[in-house]
């Protein structure tokens, strides 16, 4: 019962397997089949008798349906078999069309690939066209580049370089000959800066050896300017020019002349007229400083081009040891100078920033202290008042050149008034050896004349006015000697020469009147003194010399005030005015005058002492000679005419000498009475010495120089008569 039981229950279950092996796919199979086996004992076996009764139900559906389609599917064979004949006549016809078709396609595809590929390249060339159309104007901005390069046109090389940088590039950067153009970029920058500085230092260079040039070039336009004014000043008739003493020396023919010179000289400077310009090529300048403008380095290169030129500003400003000794010395250093500044002015004024005005004020003021502390140094050694003439019109050309470049020249003019005192001492020892010559050439004897023409002669030479000398007859003789004309013409040669050293100084004439008295007071008190008291003192100068040099200092006193009119005359100042100042000739030739009788009062005195020294007295003779000694009238008559020729002294100038000639007389006598070694004396030497004392006072009384009141000039024999009494009593 309980198999039949299970029997029963399991015949559903394998049912329920079969219909999922039927439905589901073969996939999903094994699980089914698997639940199989693990189901009751048997179970297989019931599962496979149920699986063979499942198929034979299936083939008896199977053979049902075939029998029922049978007939049909006979018919269908029946109508295949009929058809296959017509499919093979289309299958046939089908392949002959197809290779028809395959035969007349080889030509079209032929030329339908011969078509693509011209299409394909008709593509590319259109894109090659486009990226040429593209790439051109980068190759062809570069190759001008290139050429720039070749050519030195840099500052257009380097805005070819932006260009390429900020428009050119960008379009083709994708391109690898654009990276190389890129890449090779800043090592042209860099060749270029090098090239601008290379030219750079050869500009420099060239400047600093033609810098003389350049400042020679402006100094004679300078000098051909001024040549210009002045000559416009004198036919106009400028108070200053009028004045000048040039015109007391040229006629105004000459005047006239010299102004036509002028004008054609100007007319052709101004055909030529050079400028910084035409000497210098200062392209390399520009063109390195838009360089540096360009690459942003604008900086580096003005403190370069300052520091050079201040160490070529040094260089200049340094002079050659032996400048001193000839003009071209300072010609040559004050050329260079001006040429440096001139190239600084013309970058000043056409290049923005490189150089400022403060820049070259601060160079214009180290170098002026330079300038000056040389001139000042090496002008110390000048001993040539021409010399130091012509390095005063230097200084005056180099200060008026500059200072029509803007350069302030204030000091120079300055240290030109310590030069003038300079030009004074060297222009006062010049003349203390003309002092000197002429005196040694002098024969201190009146000037003869023996006609009127040699008197014309020296009254042009000296303003002498005497009418009692015009009214004598020929020949006839001027007081004073050759030397006092020649004096009188080389004191207003100084004056002359002091003058030029005025001119072009900017002064006024009160200043230049000034000055020119001053300087020939210092000649007169001086030079001219200190040649007198030396000639004075000179051991040859005998008394006669003495006299004429007295005589010939009163006249050179009376021809100071035509020397005032002269001077007055030349700077047009009256001397009316209240700071005119005064020359000091009188208390010149005064000094002259009394060191001169002083000179006369000892050399008197020394030629009587002479005298007396031959005395040979025999303090022991019986008798006397019955004359007086021999050297006392010797003695006399050499007094008689020395005195005479004392006539042309002073009068008290003669009178004082003639009695201090007899006291020393006086003297020497009663010192030989006086002597201490003399121990006694006969009565014949007395009388013979009273001999002597009376002639004494014979010379005495006979007034060998006229002026004297009574019995003046023989009290200066009192001591010695009353001495010889006591001797005679003793």
């Amino acid at each position: 019962m309980a198999e039949n039981g299970e029997g029963l229950g399991s015949v559903p279950e394998h049912e329920r397997i079969l219909q999922e092996i039927e439905s589901t796919d073969t996939a999903c199979v094994g699980p089914t089949l698997r639940s199989v086996y693990d189901d009751q004992p048997n179970a297989h076996k019931k599962f496979m008798e149920k699986l063979d009764a499942c198929i034979r139900n299936h083939d008896k559906e199977i053979e049902k349906m075939c029998n029922f389609h049978h007939q049909g599917f006979v018919d269908a064979i029946t109508e295949l078999l009929k058809v296959r004949t017509d499919a093979e006549k289309l299958k046939v016809q089908v392949t002959d069309t197809n290779r028809k078709f395959q035969d007349a396609g080889k030509e079209v595809i032929v030329q339908t690939e011969d078509i693509i590929r011209c299409r394909i390249q008709q593509r590319n060339i259109t894109t090659v066209v486009e990226k040429l159309q593209l790439c051109l104007p980068v190759l062809e901005m570069y190759s001008k580049l290139k050429e720039q390069m070749s050519a030195k046109r840099y500052y257009s090389a380097l805005k070819t370089m932006e260009q390429l940088e900020n428009v050119y590039f960008p379009r083709v950067s994708q391109y690898r000959f654009c990276q190389l153009m890129i890449e090779n970029l800043p090592k042209l920058r860099e060749d270029i800066k090098e090239i601008s500085m290379s030219d750079l230092k050869d500009f420099l260079e060239s400047i600093r050896k033609h810098s003389d040039k350049i400042g020679e070039t402006a100094m004679k336009q300078a000098q051909q300017q001024k040549t210009f004014t002045v000559a416009l000043q004198k036919q106009n008739h400028v108070q200053f020019g009028k004045n000048m003493h040039f015109n007391d020396r040229i006629p105004e023919g000459r005047n006239e002349v010299e102004l036509k010179r002028a004008f054609e000289e100007e007319d052709e400077s101004e055909e030529e007229v050079l400028t910084v310009q035409d000497l210098v090529d200062f392209s390399p300048v520009y063109r390195c400083l838009h360089i540096y403008s360009v690459l942003g380095d604008e900086e580096t290169f003005e403190n370069y081009y300052r520091k050079q030129r201040k160490k070529q500003a040094r260089l200049v400003l340094q002079p050659q040891s032996n400048m001193h000794e000839t003009v071209d010395g300072y010609r040559r250093y004050f050329t260079q100078i001006v040429g440096f500044f001139v190239v600084e002015d013309h970058i000043l004024h056409v290049t923005q920033g490189l150089v400022t005005r403060a820049y070259t004020d601060e160079l214009w003021n180290m170098a002026l202290s330079k300038i000056i502390a040389v001139l000042r140094a090496h002008s110390s050694y000048c001993t040539d008042p021409d010399l130091v003439l012509e390095l005063k019109n230097l200084i005056v050309l180099f200060a008026d050149t500059l200072q029509g470049y803007g350069f302030p020249v204030n000091r120079l003019f300055d240290l030109l008034f310590e030069i003038r005192d300079q030009y004074n001492e060297t222009l006062l020892k010049k003349w203390a050896g003309i002092f000197r010559d002429i005196f040694e050439e002098d024969n201190y004897s009146p000037i003869p004349v023996v006609n009127e023409e040699e008197y014309k002669v020296v009254i042009s030479k000296f303003p002498f006015q005497d009418p009692d000398l015009e009214k004598q007859p020929f020949p006839k003789k001027f007081p004073m000697s050759q030397s006092v004309p020649h004096i009188y013409i080389q004191v207003k040669e100084f004056i002359y020469a002091s003058l030029k050293f005025s001119e072009s100084l900017h002064r006024s004439s009160t200043e230049i009147d000034d000055m020119l008295r001053k300087s020939t007071n210092l000649l007169l008190t001086r030079t001219l003194s200190s040649c007198l008291l030396n000639l004075i003192r000179k051991p040859h100068i005998g008394l006669t010399e003495l006299v004429q040099i007295i005589i010939n200092t009163a006249h050179l006193e009376q021809a100071c005030r035509h020397l005032e009119d002269f001077i007055t005359n030349i700077t047009n100042i009256s001397q009316e005015t209240v700071h005119t100042t005064r020359l000091y000739g009188l208390s010149t030739f005064k000094d002259a005058r009394h060191a001169a009788e002083g000179e006369i009062y000892t050399k008197l005195n020394q030629k009587i002492d002479e005298f007396v020294q031959l005395a040979d007295y025999d303090w022991t003779m019986s008798e006397p000679d019955g004359r007086a000694s021999g050297y006392l009238m010797d003695l006399i008559n050499f007094l008689r005419s020395i005195f005479q020729v004392f006539t042309h002294l002073p009068g008290k100038v003669a009178q004082t000498a003639c009695m201090s000639a007899c006291q020393h007389l006086s003297t020497s006598l009663m010192q030989m009475l006086l002597d201490s070694e003399l121990k006694q004396i006969s009565m014949g030497a007395v009388q013979q010495f009273n001999l002597d004392v009376i002639q004494c006072e014979l010379f005495a009384s006979s007034e060998p120089v006229p002026g004297f009141q009574g019995d003046t000039l023989q009290l200066a024999f009192i001591d010695l008569r009353q001495i010889n009494l006591q001797t005679v009593k003793w």
